[in-house]
């Protein structure tokens, strides 16, 4: 392990060479502030998650924390691994700041911003809620998509939206807008997902009049309009052979028009076999496609997300991505926006019928690494030890989870807070769970410590069965809680103060980038 200074951090952060930077916090803390490129790997989960967003174990790998102590624990947990070059921020984010280096809220910056440096590049046009009310009202003839993943929109949307996800749009365009004269609107949650439909539509030569809505839900909201909420999302439009065709041949335009390389299942063998770069292999269509038959290896990106939420899957900067599709389209709409966020990305169409050597495979790090094998009590065994003060009850599901209901005299915990959850205890720990893996990983620090440690079976639903006492709450001695992001988190549930925060926040992300961060991005 090296410690750097924050300013030989952020060196490497913008220099040419690919790098990962990892800020190993929860959720909580690093949504109230970190560096733009920090990518969220917290601690609790680090084992499971560092693998897919960092492959390749040769890379320089930054970490930062709040200065304490965390992305030390961090370090041998990824040495383990295999990472051979782990440096840690000395200082954490306090010595970022004290830098005078920026730390921004929320989560998926890079791509947020992205999306506000687009609408500066290529003004898209945008209608006011206002105006689209009336265009319902008065039934001008429009059509209103919501161009978020299906969860999103069951969860809220704009009254008579369909969900058509950005990527899915473009290539079901034949079937979805026969009509190629009337208006389109597109929303989102906010500003960025429609602004970088309605751009990338543009792109793509649609003759329609294209609208981005201004501010989308959260600007419906604030117009006095009401949303929908629990509306399930319809069907995917099936494309015939034409179709099927049409989303070749823009593929085919914009892929000429934009440089955008397209390489075939050798050019991806050859890729794969360089270790001295870092490679993606990405398959953007939609789940059904996805699980109906894929290249071997590759994981599944939905073309809207990829785009709009790069950092859950991407942690390298300067990486080379493959997006694997059918017709090229939607691959070549994502690689598109990757590239401007610094990233080699290549198309690779005919994803449906994928040919590679028998046995082969696309090459990943493991997530295997040493855990205690961890024995198991039932519910009854755990409530009896618990009683006659053998053993206490640490809840590790998400802090929301446990305010909602938790077994009777348990305490939250999150494997970074470990010993604070612990406090003078010295006896067995019992541990509930909703993924084992989860359980797993906190035990390595509690047997580290030396406690004697169970896993409860079943969890709370068997500790309900059993008719064991539950609670509610949230003492007021419990634990932070740290993995919970509380930044403008109800601005879709009514809170509109919340809301108008949040797209001030959005809206200020260009204003506040310095020279290197503006220069990660080649929009101009």
């Amino acid at each position: 392990m090296r410690n750097i200074d924050a300013a030989a951090a952020k060196q490497l952060v913008h220099s040419q060479a690919e790098m990962a930077f990892l800020d190993v916090r929860e959720h909580g803390p690093y949504g109230e502030g970190h560096p733009l490129l920090a990518v969220w790997c917290p601690y609790s989960r680090l084992e499971l998650m560092a693998p897919s967003l960092v492959p390749n174990p040769k890379v320089p790998l930054v970490l930062i924390d709040g200065g304490d102590g965390i992305a030390e624990k961090a370090v041998m947990r990824l040495e383990q691994m295999g990472y051979q070059d782990v440096m840690v921020v000395a200082g954490g984010t306090k010595a970022w700041l004290e830098a005078g280096y920026t730390l921004f809220e929320g989560e998926h910056v890079p791509s947020k911003t992205l999306g506000e440096l687009a609408e500066r590049a290529y003004h898209p046009n945008t209608i006011n809620p206002e105006t689209l009310a009336e265009w319902q009202r008065d039934a001008h003839s429009h059509l209103l998509f919501d161009v978020r993943p299906p969860a999103e929109h069951r969860k809220m949307t704009i009254p008579g939206a369909c969900c058509l996800p950005n990527g899915e749009l473009p290539h079901r365009l034949s079937a979805a807008i026969p009509d190629t004269s009337v208006p389109i609107v597109l929303t989102c949650a906010g500003r960025t997902r429609s602004l970088i439909g309605a751009i990338s539509l543009k792109f793509l030569g649609i003759g329609n009049p294209l609208y981005s809505l201004r501010n989308g839900t959260q600007g419906w909201a604030i117009a006095g309009f009401d949303l929908d909420r629990g509306r399930e999302p319809g069907e995917l439009p099936l494309l015939s052979s034409m179709d099927l065709q049409a989303s070749r041949s823009r593929a085919h335009d914009f892929v000429q028009a934009a440089g955008i390389p397209v390489i075939g299942m050798d050019d991806l063998f050859a890729l794969a076999a360089d270790p001295s770069r870092t490679l993606y292999l990405f398959d953007v269509r939609s789940a059904e496609e996805f699980t109906a038959g894929h290249v071997a290896g590759a994981t599944h990106a939905p073309c809207v997300q990829i785009v709009q939420a790069s950092d859950r899957w991407i942690g390298v900067q300067r990486a080379r991505i493959v997006l694997a599709d059918d017709t090229g389209l939607r691959a070549s709409l994502a690689a598109y926006w990757l590239r401007q966020l610094g990233h080699e990305a290549y198309v690779l169409p005919d994803a449906d019928a994928p040919l590679a050597p028998e046995g082969w495979q696309f090459p990943k790090l493991s997530r295997s690494t040493q855990r205690p094998l961890l024995q198991r009590l039932s519910v009854q065994e755990t409530a009896e030890a618990v009683v006659y003060g053998d053993a206490i009850l640490l809840d590790l599901r998400p802090s929301s989870e446990h305010r909602r209901e938790h077994p009777a005299g348990s305490r939250w915990a999150i494997r970074p807070e470990l010993k604070m959850s612990l406090g003078s205890w010295q006896g067995c720990i019992c541990l509930i769970a909703d993924e084992e893996e989860v359980a797993s990983l906190a035990a390595i620090d509690l047997h580290e410590m030396g406690y004697e440690v169970r896993l409860v079976s079943g969890g709370l639903p068997a500790w309900k069965a059993a008719g064991l006492a539950t609670e509610t709450g949230w003492p007021v001695s419990t634990l932070p809680a740290i993995d919970f992001l509380a930044f403008v988190h109800d601005r879709h549930d009514g809170n509109l103060d919340a809301a108008r925060r949040y797209l001030a926040w959005e809206t200020g992300l260009v204003d506040r980038l310095d020279p290197q961060e503006r220069a990660t991005f080649l929009l101009r």
